[in-house]
């Protein structure tokens, strides 16, 4: 079973190192007033492409060899794994393909397509999209990039927490809870293996929308669990079947719990984040925050760090989730 270890990301912070963007911490007096707690906030919507995901896909296809990225490579995402993807293939000079489902975010499908990438689409409530990319990678040669369960894709994620850990730092603070959004896991893996390193007495908490709380079910019982084939939800980015074979035990053994938030409080956060803070954050980059202005995960009188995973949020959703029609 592949793993991570905090060598590897720090590995994964050398080549990113000019390539992608070290977010900043952010932090909101009235946030903090509101919750009566230091928060601060790790926005990787001003990442390359929006989203985290860029950091896993470039430290994946920079470690291929001359030959792999002249054939290229195949991924399979709803939308921010897919605009990482293309993005690095694109600045790296291999050809992308991406296996999008069809009611993927037009905006991150025609992000997608502007990074040079030639996107296939499927039914994600019929098909399987593993066995598309797998049917794609061994028709045309190319490689598969993961968009969760590969050790170079988290540890390329990982490199978000250990900027949030070294930043807070930076700012004297100590950091005594941190969250994080979890779909398939990657995101959380790779966080949880740098902040349990360098800030060992912190609390790591993942968190994903009710519908999809796979990860949540599967720590109870032990082993990976999956979602209702029926479950239906806003928040896209976290909408992967299951936890990852490999990013499941690293979770297990690294994160301290689970919370869950409903999609009336990711939507409240969307507006918060907009009209308060000023930041345009995607449903499945807020739950963090949902997770703190909700009440689930109470943070009085501590420190913490929240990631922001991405901010490309389709503008007809984002419109009626600001308009109150969510």
């Amino acid at each position: 079973m592949s793993t991570v270890t905090f060598a590897d990301i720090e590995a994964a912070a050398g080549r990113l190192e000019g390539l992608a963007v070290r977010t900043p911490l952010i932090e909101s007096p009235a946030l903090n007033a509101e919750l009566g707690a230091r928060v601060l906030l790790k926005p990787e919507t001003l990442q390359r492409g929006g989203a985290f995901k860029f950091r896993g896909a470039m430290n994946r296809i920079q470690q291929m060899s001359v030959e792999a990225r002249a054939r290229g490579v195949v991924a399979c995402s709803s939308g921010n794994h897919a605009q990482g993807v293309a993005l690095a293939a694109r600045m790296l000079g291999a050809p992308a393909v991406i296996v999008m489902p069809a009611d993927a975010p037009a905006l991150k499908v025609a992000n997608t397509r502007a990074y040079g990438a030639e996107v296939i689409h499927y039914d994600r409530y019929s098909e399987d999209r593993e066995a598309i990319t797998n049917r794609i990678s061994e028709e045309r040669g190319m490689t598969i990039v993961w968009p969760f369960d590969d050790a170079d894709v988290i540890a390329g994620q990982g490199t978000v927490g250990l900027e949030l850990v070294r930043q807070a730092e930076e700012i004297g603070a100590t950091l005594d809870v941190v969250l994080t959004p979890v779909g398939g896991g990657g995101l959380l893996a790779g966080v949880a293996t740098a902040v349990r390193k360098l800030s060992p007495r912190t609390a790591i908490l993942g968190v994903e929308p009710e519908a999809f709380d796979d990860t949540r079910r599967s720590f109870e019982s032990g082993r990976r669990e999956t979602i209702d084939p029926a479950a239906r939800g806003i928040c896209d980015a976290l909408q992967s079947p299951s936890p990852g074979a490999i990013t499941f035990p690293i979770n297990r053994a690294n994160v301290d719990g689970i919370a869950t938030v409903s999609d009336a409080d990711v939507a409240e956060s969307i507006r918060y984040a907009y009209t308060t803070l000023k930041l345009v954050v995607e449903p499945g980059g807020v739950v963090g925050l949902a997770a703190l202005l909700s009440g689930v995960v109470d943070v009085e009188d501590v420190t913490v760090g929240v990631v922001l995973s991405g901010g490309n949020v389709d503008p007809s959703l984002f419109s009626r989730i600001l308009a109150g029609e969510l």
